[in-house]
């Protein structure tokens, strides 16, 4: 019976996506909707599109093991992006009215600055759509009891994604996000209210996590704790600024207001139901501890699903699942779409000046197909939790993407050789920190985490390279304009 609920609402999602695709009729409509989208809309892409499977099963498996000091990325970090999109960034890329994250970078510096800055983007959603893909794999094993084994419902869970994804791109996103964050709102609220009841009351969950010491989230008052938790907090929250779906929200708003108001709001909405998932995972320390201690060192990212299972009645099983399944599918649908149309757009349309519209559509879908398939490859062969390769995803935006885009919108002596050396001092650094570390050169938890060395590197260069005498690409008068 179960499954079968499930079924009828992966069905139900897919004919809303399949009616929205019905509104693209050109490549701005598959991409921003067409910048047409109202406040409703924009809350709703901004929260679906984060509240995905590492907000349901990555972090409360973090959170069971290192209470709030092993989830300061997400969603402390990712929360904070949200918000700082909506406060400091949507406004002035709005209305510069364009495509993609990738064509900004061309437009403030230069077409090699677009180029170096759009491949660091497409690959850091190789892991974080991987984790929404390896999600829907556990979900589908979890609710078959083992008959889907989790590859197979890796395959089938990209399969479903694909159909509406390619057919309506951000309209279909957009009208099946709205659906799907009622789901995970009423579903989220309904399900902790039931198991708080079996678990003896919210305030009972909520000591007994404080007692464990799970609540504590400040660092210790040292300077490699500082700097871990600092390090934690803007992998994400910085890192997750220059990416094109975050972007995408912003320029499908129907004006600059929305686009900013929506991000907050979206942002804020995301930070006060990802603490949910939390609760829930941590009440089956009161309520069921044997299986617990049994999947904790194992796989504690089941947990919470076989909580559900084991201890609520069908309906709230239907709720839950329903909710899980909203989220992991409207987060795959935009990670999909977002580093398809930046690779399109950004590194192969200049090589193709003469597509028409219809033309780079096509190609647009069959690109979205393509990346796809590597990310179920990556699914895969990967061995890493969720929250791991989520986090993981934003260090390359962090290290390379950040920088020139906050210099470039805020201080106007940023030039292109600063971008250009933001982006190979963040790079260089970054990566070989972690060559150090993979050879044991450097220990495993350096006093500078690589990614935060590499940001640090990234903003050294972009002042050295911007107030040193200019050699290469100097920024004209018109992109200093676009600064806000």
């Amino acid at each position: 019976m179960l499954i079968w609920f499930v079924v009828l609402y992966i069905a139900v999602s897919v004919a809303i996506g399949l009616y929205a695709s019905r509104r693209v009729k050109n490549t701005a409509d598959f991409v921003v909707a067409g910048h047409h989208l109202p406040l409703p809309f924009i809350i709703a892409t901004v929260f679906a599109t984060w509240f995905g499977s590492e907000t349901v099963l990555g972090i409360p498996a973090k959170f069971l093991n290192e209470g709030f000091k092993g989830v300061v990325a997400d969603p402390f970090g990712s929360s904070m992006c949200l918000i700082l999109v909506g406060l400091f960034f949507a406004r002035p890329l709005y209305r510069m009215n364009l495509l993609t994250i990738g064509d900004y970078y061309r437009a403030r510096y230069n077409r090699g600055v677009e180029l170096a800055t759009s491949i660091c983007i497409v690959i850091s959603y190789l892991g974080w759509v991987s984790a929404q893909i390896t999600a829907l794999g556990l979900v589908f094993s979890v609710l078959t009891n083992g008959a889907i084994a989790p590859w197979q419902g890796m395959v089938i869970g990209t399969a479903i994604v694909l159909v509406y994804t390619l057919a309506g791109g951000m309209v279909s996103v957009a009208f099946t996000d709205l659906f799907q964050m009622g789901v995970i709102l009423a579903g989220m609220v309904y399900i902790a209210t039931v198991v708080s009841g079996i678990a003896g009351g919210a305030g009972a969950v909520v000591t007994h996590a404080a007692n464990a010491g799970k609540l504590e989230l400040l660092p210790a008052f040292t300077a490699r704790d500082i700097i871990a938790f600092v390090a934690a907090w803007i992998t994400m929250g910085f890192g997750s600024i220059p990416q094109q779906d975050v972007f995408q929200r912003v320029s499908a708003a129907k004006d600059e207001k929305t686009a900013g108001l929506g991000s907050v709001l979206g942002g804020c909405l995301y930070f006060c139901f990802a603490f949910i998932p939390m609760f829930l995972a941590y009440s089956a320390q009161l309520i069921d501890p044997a299986m617990v201690a049994k999947n904790i060192g194992n796989d504690s990212q089941y947990i919470l699903p076989n909580l559900i299972l084991a201890h609520t009645p069908l309906f709230a099983q239907v709720i839950f699942f329903g909710a899980l399944l909203a989220a992991i599918m409207s987060c795959s649908a935009a990670t999909l779409l977002a580093p398809s149309v930046t690779f399109a757009e950004n590194v192969l349309k200049p090589f193709l000046p003469k597509l028409a519209d219809w033309q780079f559509l096509r190609l647009l879908r069959f690109i979205v197909f393509l990346f796809a398939l590597a990310v179920l490859a990556f699914a895969m062969g990967s061995g890493a939790t969720i929250y791991g390769m989520v986090e993981s995803a934003y260090k390359v935006t962090l290290v390379a993407a950040f920088t020139p885009l906050a210099f470039g919108l805020y201080w106007k002596r940023a030039t292109t050789q600063g971008a250009a050396c933001a982006i190979a001092c963040g790079l260089g650094v970054w990566i070989v920190c972690e060559i150090l570390i993979a050879q044991q050169m450097l220990p495993a938890e350096p006093f500078l985490p690589p990614q935060f060395a590499g940001w640090l590197a990234s903003v050294v260069g972009m002042l050295a390279g911007s107030l040193l005498p200019q050699w290469y690409g100097v920024a004209t008068p018109h992109q200093h304009a676009t600064a806000a």
